[in-house]
């Protein structure tokens, strides 16, 4: 009678372990579906946070471009406005200041444009007289790039204004500011250099300078 007891309680012992076992491997099954669920989710979240992350980097970047033309449409309004108040400095002045260099110039125009077909050039000031005629650039802050962008507008002058085939032309740059280095520059280009001196104008060559004729 024990040894029977012994034998069911044995198999008594094997199906509770059995069973236990079937109610492990679904409380596994439960954790690792719930576990791959949290896994999604998480997943999910970070993929609409990276989206989110995204939009408004772009937002960002798009406001920052905005920003950065307006900035830049500021500060060449700037630039044009300190360009006008120079010339407009220069205007007054630049008559004599020739004249006392023995250039008899007599007439002034400002802000001339010449056009033949596709090609143009635009001069802020120019100064004439019956045979000589002086191209006067203006800056702000007169830059190296300044000076050859206006010897190459002084080249087309006379293939662009018709009337000045005989006339003996020169040319000369303006600045508020005028770095050394650039009138050094200019003046071996053989062009004028003014410059702002105290609430004037002056033309900064020595008077030994010889200008270039083209």
């Amino acid at each position: 009678m024990t040894e029977a007891r012994t034998a069911d309680d044995v198999w008594r012992l094997l199906g509770e372990l059995l069973q236990a076992q079937k109610e492990t491997e679904r409380l596994l099954r439960e954790q690792a579906q719930e576990t791959e669920h949290r896994f999604q989710e998480t997943e999910r979240l970070l993929r609409e946070k990276a989206q989110e992350t995204e939009h408004r980097f772009q937002e960002t970047e798009r406001f920052l471009k905005e920003q950065a033309r307006q900035l830049n449409q500021q500060i060449g309004k700037l630039g044009n406005r300190l360009g006008e108040f120079v010339e407009w400095q220069v205007r007054p002045a630049a008559l004599r200041l020739f004249q006392e260099r023995g250039i008899a110039v007599s007439q002034l125009y400002g802000e001339v444009i010449l056009q033949d077909g596709n090609d143009s050039i635009e001069i802020d000031l120019l100064l004439v007289n019956s045979d000589e005629a002086i191209l006067v650039e203006v800056k702000s802050k007169l830059s190296q790039s300044d000076v050859d962008e206006h010897l190459e507008r002084i080249r087309k002058f006379k293939r662009l204004a018709h009337q000045y085939q005989s006339t003996k032309i020169h040319g000369a740059v303006a600045g508020m500011v005028v770095p050394p280095e650039v009138a050094r520059y200019a003046y071996r280009q053989g062009l004028f250099v003014l410059a702002q001196s105290g609430d004037g104008i002056e033309i900064l060559n020595d008077p030994a300078f010889q200008p270039r004729t083209w």
